[in-house]
């Protein structure tokens, strides 16, 4: 998952590309609390492994519940309807699904077993109404404080004290501001049904009716057959009881699905979108979001399990939907509408401004800084597509969805534009999808030469690997150590009997190098030869490796092949100078060889090895004017390069004074 402050995408031109779906989110948490409050052990298989199902997990096992992990199947033995410790403090982040049902269920248990629970999460999940629930669970008999503002979390349930429950009335809950509390009252009333029916009525229309659908049939998996009279009554039978199924599935999640149905409206031009773990067969509500994408002219395909979605007519058709059926996936059609032919109006989604964040007030925000023309309204949101576009840095609010959804705009070049698009806090996509942008990455296809470039050059051990890894790191880009090529090039002669002399040996052997960077190690045909690799000895045999034309001509194409979305760092000799000249920022260090023999000094005691700084300082002054003389790309900054003295400099100055330059050089 990029754990970057910001990640710049650059325009994209295609999408074609095959992607696995995690684990729906709403279907995870459901699951674990079923299975949670069940008897027996249950075996959950494709589990969502993010930040709304860790702390669910972390809830489960604070409560009592066994977890074990078995390779990608998680055991959960549940408490079976008996609590199992009698106090604790909860903390659920932002999670909805996970704070709605688990305050229902302990407000039952405490109420009927004598327990006393806290349940808080962050800032903005203390913002979010829980108080039609709260009003509903107290109708029961239910002891609940509000531990802050009255009608939001945090909350205290239970007193430790076991109290009687009014069950003989049904229990009412109001269904038009989100749907997680008549889902939470019929997750947690089941406990309850040992001596009667229980009844819940529905005050008002119910909102995001297809989650209700979900959490009935999952009720149905774990023993529970609730009766109902349409979305408005809802009976519990006496005698029910959560009985493991033994073994579930959860499928892969229709919401984030939507993502990718919208990458093959607007892209699939050479090649199909295939989404795999959700298919026309899924028990989500959200999957008909295809249904909105085929009306504003996706061309989809599916079955059992898989999508296929190709560009159909373009521009995109522009709509008018109500989108109670679809309030998540729904958020990824006002993003399409930038692309449509005209003004795109969604209704009906009310429940958007009580989300993990004020949903519409955010994409009208959002969409205008790309140029976009929003109206906003207390349950619609129209979008009418950019005359003009702009380049925007987008604010996520800590909202997952407004951070995949951003991405979407980065398709720009399709619609005449060619503007990079900045999402800010990609990390906040860890919330159902901690891999979302490398599965974009992984199928997007950049305008030509539209993929950002920094070049840091410098003589040997001027620091320029170090640098430019915490460069790499701190914009979320792709890493090329120019001189690991190198040096695993000489490894790889040695290795195979080669000499450094033989030109055309070295060379072919250069061509097939299988060379890999990640977490800051260095694999060769999958052996991390990171160690070796750093050697002063391997550093001398690369510059003699290095002086080769035809080997430097070799290890170009590999070079180039680092210029991938959603950029690159590199760093070398020539870097700037030859391989990437067209680079948006050349950076080239010019610490003096005294400096450098210094600081290679310091290193090297530091670790228990032995060193002399004399001997030092003549190697790489050596090494300089090898660099300097050769025939080929000798070493020199280039024309257009920020020079950086990082003699006396720390490693974060360094880092703070290019990433200076950068900003200035983008367009946000």
């Amino acid at each position: 998952m990029y754990s970057t402050a910001f990640l710049d995408l650059p325009p994209l031109v295609r999408a074609g590309g095959t992607v696995r779906l995690p684990g729906s989110k709403s279907i995870s948490n459901r699951v674990l609390l079923l299975a949670g409050l069940a008897e027996g052990t249950t075996a959950v298989h494709d589990l969502l492994d993010s930040d709304d199902t860790r702390v669910m997990l972390d809830a489960l096992q604070a409560l009592g519940c066994t977890l074990r992990r078995d390779g990608a199947v998680l055991h959960v033995t549940g408490l079976g309807g008996q609590l199992a410790t009698r106090e604790a403090r909860l903390f659920l982040g932002n999670a909805g699904t996970a704070m709605r049902p688990l305050t229902a269920a302990l407000a039952v248990l405490a109420a009927t077993q004598g327990g006393c629970f806290e349940l808080s999460g962050v800032p903005r999940m203390h913002e979010r109404p829980i108080g039609d629930l709260v009003d509903a669970l107290r109708q029961l008999g239910c002891p609940v404080e509000d531990l802050g503002q009255p009608g939001y979390p945090p909350l205290r349930v239970g007193t430790g004290t076991p109290v009687a429950l009014n069950l003989d009335a049904p229990i009412r809950v109001r269904g038009d501001v989100s749907s997680q509390f008549l889902t939470a009252l019929l997750l947690a009333l089941p406990l309850v049904t040992t001596a009667q029916d229980v009844v819940i009525e529905v005050d008002g229309e119910l909102i995001s009716k297809p989650y209700i659908d979900i959490t009935l049939r999952l009720l149905a998996r774990f023993g529970i057959e609730v009766q109902r009279d349409g979305y408005q009554r809802f009976v519990l039978p006496r005698g029910s009881a959560y009985r493991s199924p033994g073994s579930i599935h959860v499928e892969g999640d229709a919401s984030s699905a939507s993502y990718f149905v919208a990458m093959g409206a607007l892209a699939g031009t050479d090649a199909p979108v295939r989404i795999e773990g959700v298919g026309l067969d899924s028990i989500q509500g959200d999957i008909r979001f295809v249904e909105a994408a085929q009306a504003m002219g996706a061309d989809v395909r599916g079955g059992p399990g898989w999508l296929e979605v190709r560009r159909g007519a373009w521009p995109l058709k522009a709509l008018t939907l109500d989108c109670n059926h679809i309030p998540d996936a729904a958020m990824t059609l006002a993003v399409m509408a930038l692309y449509a032919d005209g003004t795109t109006r969604l209704g009906d989604i009310a429940s958007w401004r009580v989300k993990e964040t004020d949903r519409i007030a955010a994409m009208a925000t959002e969409l205008r800084k790309l140029g976009a023309t929003v109206e906003e309204g207390p349950d619609f949101i129209a979008v009418t597509p950019p005359t003009q576009w702009q380049a925007a840095s987008l604010h996520t609010y800590d909202d997952h969805r407004m951070a995949m959804c951003g991405s979407l705009a980065a398709f720009n070049p399709l619609a005449g534009a060619n503007c990079p698009v900045r999402i800010e806090d990609p990390r906040c996509v860890g919330k159902t999808f901690p891999d979302y942008f490398e599965a974009f990455f992984g199928i997007v296809t950049p305008a030509v030469d539209a993929v950002p470039v920094l070049t840091v050059d410098g003589p040997t051990a001027s620091g320029k690997g170090t640098l430019a890894a915490e460069l790499a790191a701190r914009l979320g880009y792709h890493l090329l150590d120019s001189g690991a090529l190198y040096r695993a090039t000489a490894l790889a002669a040695q290795d195979a009997g080669i000499s450094l002399e033989d030109e055309p040996a070295l060379a072919a052997l250069a061509a097939r190098l299988e060379l890999r960077f990640a977490d800051q190690r260095v694999f060769l045909a999958g052996r991390d030869i990171t160690d070796p690799l750093r050697l002063e000895s391997t550093g001398g045999l690369a510059s003699r490796v290095s002086v080769h034309p035809s080997v430097r001509a070799a290890l170009h194409a590999l070079q180039l092949s680092f210029r991938r979305v959603p950029g690159l760092v590199a760093d070398g000799r020539d870097m700037g100078t030859v391989v990437f000249p067209g680079a948006e920022l050349k950076v080239y260090l010019t610490a003096s060889a005294d400096a450098r023999a210094e600081r290679r000094y310091k290193q090297l005691i530091s670790k228990g090895n032995p060193a002399n700084i004399d001997s030092l300082r003549a190697d790489l002054q050596m090494r300089d004017e090898r660099d300097r003389t050769r025939a080929v790309a000798p070493l020199k900054p280039a024309e257009d390069a920020k020079l950086l003295d990082n003699s006396s400099l720390t490693i974060e100055e360094s880092v703070a004074r290019v990433l200076g330059w950068w900003q200035q050089r983008r367009r946000f």
